[in-house]
């Protein structure tokens, strides 16, 4: 793909969002589809990383566009899978021995994402626009939210929900770096981002607004919509007062970090083990 292609694309996608009865052109229509086709095969993805560790991502708005443009243009249809029925306005995805991918039933991915080789899916569901990056285990009962971003080699353990960010268009998608583990029933939602080797306990939530409260030090630090790389997290509350009295909320407590000094899988399970972090 050229960058006369994208740019055409772009523009297209972006005059139908514009002006919807564009859609009842071909030349528009197939923009979209072919948008998403790419998106499938891996060659567009919703947000670009950046081309250093902590950088900014790049969020592209138009593809965005495209994906909610694609439902407007699809009818519902039935889609048999062995005993299994299935209507809906997207297909899934197939073709998973030439991709390389392990899926175990009844897993489920829509067409419109893209699940680099050497990832597992065990019983579990991939949104369209989403990106799975290689070696990554996505365990039981496990949902990657429709354009959320994952990076190489995570593991998100059973029951944790990634959730999806379609709109508005130009939002942040929520985003797990390479190396991250994600604990059971663990929730991340509304944007917000992992860095690059995060340990996530079991039943962390994390919201856009959630306080992210680094403890290791002498003094809190408090972050919001991102946990910096490598650190260890853990499920907390704290006090704040309301009208009615003081009560507990509930907040992430940083509590440690992975070592640089270490290899990823040693790294990860030393933290697990020093940091007594439930899975």
């Amino acid at each position: 793909m050229d960058d006369l292609e994208l740019s055409t694309l772009r523009d297209r996608v972006q005059a139908a969002w514009e002006d919807r009865q564009r859609l009842e052109d071909d030349e528009h229509r197939s923009a979209v589809r072919r948008t998403i086709a790419l998106l499938d095969a891996g060659r567009l993805r919703v947000a670009s990383p950046p081309p250093e560790p902590g950088g900014d991502w790049t969020v592209h708005a138009w593809i965005k566009q495209a994906i909610v443009l694609y439902f407007v243009t699809q009818a519902l249809r039935i889609e048999q899978v062995g005993p299994i029925e299935y209507h809906d306005k997207i297909p899934l995805k197939r073709d998973w021995a030439k991709a390389g991918v392990r899926v175990v039933p009844p897993a489920t991915a829509r067409y419109g994402a893209f699940i680099e080789p050497g990832c597992v899916l065990m019983p579990s569901y991939v949104n369209i626009g989403a990106y799975v990056g290689r070696g990554t285990m996505v365990d039981t009962w496990a949902t990657v939210g429709s354009c959320a971003q994952i990076g190489e080699h995570v593991h998100l353990s059973g029951g944790v929900g990634i959730g999806g960010v379609l709109e508005p268009p130009g939002a942040s998608p929520v985003i797990i770096e390479d190396g991250c583990f994600v604990g059971s029933r663990a929730i991340v939602v509304e944007g917000v981002r992992l860095e690059r080797e995060v340990v996530l306990g079991a039943n962390v939530v994390i919201t856009a607004s959630t306080p992210i409260i680094d403890v290791t030090g002498s003094q809190p630090v408090t972050f919001k919509g991102r946990v910096p790389a490598r650190s260890v997290v853990i499920p907390g509350t704290r006090t704040k007062r309301f009208e009615a009295g003081e009560y507990q909320v509930a907040c992430a407590l940083v509590i440690g970090r992975r070592k640089e000094s270490t290899d990823q899988r040693t790294s990860l399970n030393e933290a697990l083990r020093t940091f007594d972090v439930p899975v």
